[in-house]
């Protein structure tokens, strides 16, 4: 649904992002990650047909963004990151006026703006002022406009910017719901964000394409092996030494972000070493308090990944 092959951009002398290569299939939610200015922004930019490419093929659908733009766009619901909109307009005549700039058939114009409103719980302010809405409700607005003309490919700029706590949970229940319906590529500097909304990750650095996988893979991959919590009283100094000693174990080290004694065992492979190390913890006769599998976050593989110069993406 949507596909680059060898995406490239320069300003000037300066490489944006070079070498771009991904592919997203029908009906995946893919969260785009990378730190500022990485490039997410000008990839979006060329995939929606606001920048030409320096080098390389975007395609949305099947249609060449460059070459087959009006047949590209028309499949694109897009969302920039500040959303543009006439606040003299209430909240219906705004997504008219959208659809009607989409060539939306007059047919069947108020049926999907009605659609796109109740889909994107925004349907109870219909006749409320634009300029009056509050910045959750004008995200909301903002992808009902992305989706007014039932586009196949939703593609978002940190929908979520600037929103307090609650707004924020309201708009990702949106956009769980717009995937069941819709391709959508996600750009967003909330990692828990792509964690709780996205099945797929991209992330790009120094204008790469580092990682392309599930958080699950990234973080294995990351991290080499399994992360073994263990809470042990009584056993003083000799714990880590204890721990160092079973076959598998990698490193012993101290949790910081506890009080109670608690220990980090990084291991090797694929193997569970849980009982080893409850066997080993009741043979000296110490309490085991906690004993379970660390997972690692989003945000720890991001760290990892990035805080090295770029290599593309194996």
């Amino acid at each position: 649904m949507i596909e680059t092959q060898g995406l490239t951009k320069y300003y000037g002398n300066y490489p944006a992002i070079r070498d771009v290569t991904f592919a997203i299939d029908e009906g995946e939610i893919v969260a785009f990650l990378g730190p500022n200015a990485a490039g997410k922004t000008t990839t979006m930019r060329i995939l929606t047909g606001f920048l030409p490419a320096s080098d390389g093929v975007a395609t949305i659908a099947g249609f060449d963004v460059a070459e087959e733009s009006i047949e590209a766009r028309r499949c694109i619901g897009y969302l920039p990151e500040t959303m543009p909109y006439y606040p003299d307009l209430t909240v219906y005549q705004f997504l008219s006026y959208c659809a009607r700039l989409r060539d939306v058939p007059a047919t069947v114009r108020e049926d999907l703006i009605d659609s796109s409103m109740q889909r994107c719980r925004v349907d109870d302010r219909a006749d409320d002022i634009m300029g009056k809405l509050s910045k959750g409700y004008r995200q909301r607005v903002g992808l009902a406009q992305a989706m007014v003309h039932d586009p196949k490919v939703l593609i978002l700029d940190e929908p979520t910017i600037g929103l307090d706590p609650a707004q924020i949970q309201e708009t990702r229940e949106v956009i769980r719901d717009l995937g069941k319906s819709h391709t959508v590529l996600l750009s967003t500097h909330i990692l828990s964000e792509a964690e709780q909304v996205c099945e797929r990750v991209l992330i790009i650095h120094e204008g790469h394409l580092i990682a392309d996988d599930t958080p699950d893979n990234l973080s294995a991959r990351v991290r080499g092996g399994p992360t073994v919590r263990v809470k042990v009283l009584d056993g003083g100094g000799g714990v880590a030494r204890a721990l160092e000693e079973i076959g598998g174990v990698v490193r012993v080290r101290k949790d910081p972000s506890q009080q109670e004694p608690t220990y980090l065992v990084d291991t090797q492979g694929d193997n569970d070493l849980r009982p080893q190390i409850a066997s080993v913890v009741v043979k000296k006769g110490w309490s085991l308090l906690e004993l379970g599998m660390v997972a690692m976050s989003l945000e720890d593989v991001f760290i990892r990944l990035t805080e090295h110069p770029a290599q593309p993406s194996p």
